[in-house]
């Protein structure tokens, strides 16, 4: 399987965003739209709220999800398997 994680702060999530997400899908089986927590940032949106907005723009495409994790990426990508 092809996954590949999509990493960023999308705060917000921008229509770029979402451009580079319908680009990827021919590409990938599944895409993770991974939300980075970084205590350095000051955040307009709570990780909620775009966590939300990326499962309601997605939501009849089962190929993408979104997720919040902390830490460093590359120990995220290993965790759910990203190669991408």
């Amino acid at each position: 399987m092809r996954i590949c994680l999509f990493p960023g702060t999308f705060d917000p999530l921008t229509l770029g965003h979402v451009d580079i997400i319908n680009r990827a899908l021919p590409l990938f089986d599944k895409i993770v739209v991974g939300i980075g927590l970084n205590a350095s940032k000051a955040p307009m949106f709570f990780p909620e709220q775009r966590l939300e907005w990326i499962r309601e723009i997605y939501k009849d495409e089962e190929r993408v999800e979104g997720a919040v994790y902390e830490g460093l990426t590359i120990y995220y990508c290993k965790k759910i398997k990203a190669h991408f």
